[in-house]
């Protein structure tokens, strides 16, 4: 073979010279021997001895720890797109149910409200306030929901096992009326603006200029005037709301379905929490209607007070005006609001509500 082309081609594979020959066996026992020597390094340390030498999977995300503050945030946000949601999705009965409290003599019953305020306003009439609406109960929702749970828990934890299981009625009250305390300092703002834009034509055409008129007009106090009946109205409300839900799913659960709620569907669950969610709006509705009449008398009168209110309503006018209107909107509110609650609650992978004792801390 020519040289040049020798110089070309590496020597080991056309010498026949047997010294100068590729030594395959011996590379390949130097391969083995190098592998065995890796293997035997990686089993001695300690972390890969504990793990394996394999590559791990991701792990997969867990489920919100019960009583976490994520869990709380949850809960805040299923309250908030509850209340948001369903609050805003009745106000054409809301619009003529305020109409009624405010001027019985002009929309006399329900039929007739709905026809005057169509005739005189047309379809955009029954939809005014639809924003303070939405933003108003959307803050209440986030802190009646969020923080009826984080105080459910506390006041278990305080009482004790024991005592959270044989006064979790007591339990539900307390947390339910210290959460609508801080749900109605939210609220009371945008109920304000709220009541004057449904029942006083011309005064604005919503929360950005509502607002700022109130405040030009009577200061910020003025967003608060209605705050002492609002509590009044709302605290006894939401003690019912919550208290008779518990204790209505928890009955239910017990006597009426065979299944143990935890070997439900999670679909089935959550049409039982519509159900006594309906039934105790129902309560809710006949026990804070009084207070309900004096807060839209307050917000649309200037400088009333609740001697007022009662003087000119009377006994009878301030527990049943407007009550009818109010048991079908309030039911069918709150059994909504509890469908969605805990189905919100279900999406991010806690429990519904009811059907057990505040969980107390061991």
């Amino acid at each position: 073979m020519d040289s040049s082309r020798q110089s070309l081609i590496p020597s080991y594979l056309y010498s026949n010279s047997l010294t100068n020959r590729f030594d395959f066996e011996k590379l390949a026992v130097n391969q083995q021997s190098s592998y065995d020597t890796l293997l035997s390094s990686l089993s001695e340390s300690p972390d890969v001895a504990s793990r394996g030498f394999v590559v791990q999977a991701p792990s997969e995300p867990g489920k919100i720890k019960m009583f976490s503050p994520a869990a709380y945030a949850a809960c805040a946000v299923g309250g908030s797109l509850s209340c948001g949601s369903t609050h805003t999705g009745i106000t054409p009965l809301d619009v003529v149910k305020c109409n009624m409290q405010i001027d019985p003599a002009k929309y006399k019953n329900i039929s007739s409200g709905f026809g005057v305020l169509l005739k005189e306003q047309g379809i955009k009439g029954f939809y005014k306030g639809w924003a303070p609406t939405l933003v108003g109960y959307s803050a209440q929702g986030a802190c009646k929901f969020g923080f009826y749970e984080y105080f459910k828990k506390t006041y278990s934890d305080i009482a004790g096992p024991e005592y959270a299981t044989k006064y979790k009625t007591l339990i539900y009250l307390a947390g339910s009326a210290s959460a609508e305390v801080i749900a109605c300092v939210a609220l009371c703002p945008f109920e304000a603006v709220k009541v004057r834009v449904q029942t006083q034509p011309g005064f604005a055409k919503g929360l950005s200029d509502g607002l700022p008129k109130i405040i030009k007009a009577e200061g910020v106090a003025g967003l608060y005037k209605g705050l002492t009946p609002l509590l009044g109205r709302q605290i006894p409300y939401t003690m019912m709301k919550f208290g008779s839900f518990e204790t209505i799913v928890e009955m239910a659960y017990k006597y009426a379905i065979p299944t143990p709620k935890e070997q439900c569907s999670k679909s089935f669950q959550l049409g039982v929490s519509f159900a006594g969610g309906y039934a105790a709006g129902i309560l809710c509705a006949v026990v804070s209607h009084p207070a309900d009449n004096l807060v839209s008398f307050l917000n649309n009168s200037q400088g009333a007070t609740v001697g007022d209110a009662v003087k000119k309503l009377g006994m009878w006018g301030l527990f049943t005006r407007g009550l009818p209107l109010r048991i079908l909107m309030i039911g069918t509110l709150t059994g909504t609001q509890w469908g969605i609650y805990d189905a919100f609650k279900v999406f991010v992978g806690l429990p519904t509500t009811g059907a057990a004792p505040p969980a107390a801390a061991n």
